[in-house]
């Protein structure tokens, strides 16, 4: 499995961007989808995700602004945010992890696949 993010950039606080996570590798309906963020000198943070069933999570920090929309056919996971914030500021990483819906979804150490992250930042 490998995970290519993209879609980062300077945004306004106010506005809005979307990130595209593309999946590499076979069966990607099986598998739970996720964004994390992580702000250089701190701990890799929740943002969202979908499992391969029916479950999304928001982090409470993005709940409302941000969406975790999936599309299987095409192998790709999204993060659509909306109303951004300065705080909203960070590298943006997807995650994947094989269908496990017994563990979860928020916790970054449940997830075995990471792309290589997207810079995302927002003026005030």
């Amino acid at each position: 499995v490998q995970l290519q993010a993209s879609g980062g950039g300077l945004a306004q606080a106010g506005g809005s961007l979307r990130l595209f996570c593309k999946f590499s590798g076979r069966t990607f309906s099986n598998y739970d989808m996720a964004w994390f963020r992580q702000v250089t000198g701190e701990e890799r943070e929740f943002v969202a995700a979908i499992s391969s069933s029916v479950g999304i999570w928001y982090a409470d920090s993005v709940k409302g602004r941000f969406t975790i929309p999936r599309d299987n056919a095409e192998k790709m996971v999204y993060l659509q945010m909306n109303s951004l914030k300065p705080e909203d500021t960070a590298r943006y990483y997807c995650a994947a992890r094989w269908w496990a819906p017994g563990r979860d979804a928020t916790e970054s150490a449940n997830y075995d696949y990471w792309g290589q992250g997207t810079l995302v930042t927002v003026s005030s």
